[in-house]
């Protein structure tokens, strides 16, 4: 019986000690990554949990932040080509966040918390709606040895298969990436450390799946009211917060106009006094 104790005891801790480490990531990973227009970020500034909406970038690129803690995001924003009419592309928005886990062979698979992943689709040719729906995606990235291949030792020591290293060309700290059919990610660049990411938390928690669909005009900015009955996020236990315009607009721009005048007239007066 002790013996049996003895093994359950050693079975716990041993689980203990695997799920501690597969939750802690390789430090050369923290931080936020952007492909090279570093137009696509993850953040407040790609995704806002608060309307539920996306903020469209300038440019179609991927961005993937990382914790120490085992947490990301992501946020993908590219083109999608049409063969029909090569002038008309679509375009999609997805934003996800979740859980990593390295693996021992140096591979990464990311969780998705279910519920908060979100896509927008467009196409601006074929109407004037676009689709805005969850989006949930498991990831795996490969693990993939870098050129020249490792030597035996370091097959034996488990050496990280993907790469971080100072790009000789452009000189600043780059990710390479692989899918899980060992195809690559597009390279990625140090944008941020510490990362730059929404809460890790659950921000939607709810067990609705359908997807909506709101007006959109391609190229235009972003409005703050889409028209959704009842926002997707109205349980979310984050902290809502208010976003304050930029000073130009919160000016009154007729009283600074008329105020203007008058101070011409009344240094008119002075002068001729």
């Amino acid at each position: 019986m002790s013996s049996l104790s003895l093994s359950l005891h050693s079975l716990l801790i041993a689980g203990a000690c695997l799920i501690s480490s597969a939750s802690a990531l390789n430090a050369q990973l923290v931080g936020t990554w952007s492909t090279k227009s570093a137009k696509v970020l993850t953040g407040s500034g790609f995704y806002n949990p608060v309307n539920d909406s996306f903020i469209e970038p300038r440019h179609t690129g991927i961005s993937y932040s990382f914790t120490a803690d085992g947490h990301y995001e992501s946020a993908y924003y590219r083109a999608i080509a049409n063969p029909a009419d090569p002038k008309c592309p679509g375009a999609i928005l997805q934003f996800q966040h979740g859980t990593v886990v390295e693996n021992a062979d140096g591979s990464l698979d990311l969780t998705p918390i279910t519920v908060d992943g979100r896509q927008l689709q467009s196409s601006p040719c074929d109407g004037d709606t676009s689709t805005y729906t969850r989006y949930n995606q498991s990831e795996k990235m490969e693990a993939r040895f870098p050129s020249p291949a490792p030597s035996i030792n370091q097959l034996t020591n488990n050496t990280q298969k993907y790469q971080v290293y100072t790009d000789p060309y452009t000189k600043l700290t780059r990710l390479d990436l692989y899918q899980f059919d060992g195809a690559p990610i597009q390279p990625m660049y140090l944008a941020f450390t510490p990362p730059k990411m929404l809460p890790t938390i659950t921000m939607n928690p709810t067990t609705t799946s359908a997807g909506k669909k709101a007006k959109r005009t391609a190229g235009a900015a972003p409005e703050a009211d889409h028209g959704y009955d009842v926002p997707l996020n109205k349980d979310a236990i984050h902290v809502k917060r208010d976003f304050e315009q930029p000073l130009l607009h919160r000016v009154d721009l007729n009283m600074v106009w008329w105020t203007g005048v008058g101070m011409t007239l009344f240094g008119g007066v002075a002068y001729l006094l």
